[in-house]
């Protein structure tokens, strides 16, 4: 494949929440045609609202690549073995290329089923990539260079996306993927916080997800780091600093940093192999 493009045709194996976020995204950004997106899962009717814009919805794996240029597998590692298994027969060298979005899969395991030849990229986007606001990590083979090119400008419509080493991907995954939840849960502690000291819960929990936020857009528009956006809002035996402190002292770094650390080994156990 050359370009990518509305009229680019691709197949997203294993539409659960991944795949089918995915989807949803690609849909939002307005730059493909609905009729190009084939989505695959053995519970079609859990597919349905998609359906109903256009996309086609199927049990067929095989179909699905037969009529598409740029293959998205989405499911769970254990389950990439035989999906690559049955569409490798229809697999051409020539017009296809695969991002896998398996957690813990190298490129090397995929290409030992696939055969030598197919451009792979090897994917880690979090749930955001729903509503255009996920960071995707990539990484290839490098037999084409412009598939990793396709995969970056795909993502890209749907957040933003890096460019790392396959040996980064693990950590990438603790820290993108499982990190959303881990931000999640800070928004939610905080709004607790807020329940906690008077504010209605609504209120609690759209002040807390604004202040979120408002502190990554911070971040990025500034290109600073942390710290010194937190300078600019600790003042001397202030009410900032004195609950910095405390979270601090009640380890509140050191269980996120413990918390992606337990998530990074985890997900490089997640894939062993096909067994039969």
């Amino acid at each position: 494949m050359e370009k990518l493009n509305k009229d680019s045709r691709i197949a997203i194996l294993g539409a659960g929440n991944i795949g089918l976020s995915i989807a949803r995204g690609l849909l939002r950004s307005g730059q493909f045609s609905p009729g190009n997106l084939n989505l695959t899962r053995r519970r079609t009717h859990l597919l349905s609202e998609i359906r109903e814009s256009g996309v086609s919805v199927l049990k067929d794996n095989v179909r699905a690549v037969k009529a598409a240029d740029i293959i998205v597998i989405c499911v769970e590692p254990q389950q990439i073995d035989g999906i690559l298994r049955e569409i490798q027969p229809v697999l051409e060298v020539s017009r296809h290329m695969i991002i896998s979005v398996a957690t813990g899969v190298k490129i090397k395991q995929i290409e030992q089923i696939t055969g030598q030849g197919i451009p792979i990229v090897r994917a880690m986007p979090n749930i955001a990539i729903s509503v255009g606001e996920s960071i995707t990590c990539l990484t290839s083979n490098g037999i084409n260079d412009n598939a990793l090119k396709i995969a970056c400008k795909l993502f890209d419509l749907v957040g933003t996306c890096l460019i790392i080493n396959e040996e980064e991907m693990i950590a990438a995954t603790a820290i993108g993927a499982c990190g959303i939840a881990f931000f999640l849960r800070a928004i939610r502690a905080a709004s607790q916080g807020g329940i906690e000291i008077g504010l209605q819960s609504a209120h609690a929990l759209n002040i807390a997800t604004q202040a979120a936020k408002g502190a990554a857009s911070l971040l990025l528009s500034a290109d600073s780091h942390p710290e010194q956006e937190i300078d600019k809002v600790t003042t001397p035996k202030g009410c900032t600093i004195a609950g910095l402190n405390l979270m601090e002292y009640e380890g509140f770094s050191s269980a996120m940093i413990k918390g992606i650390s337990l998530s990074a080994e985890k997900a490089a156990l997640l894939y062993r192999g096909d067994k039969d």
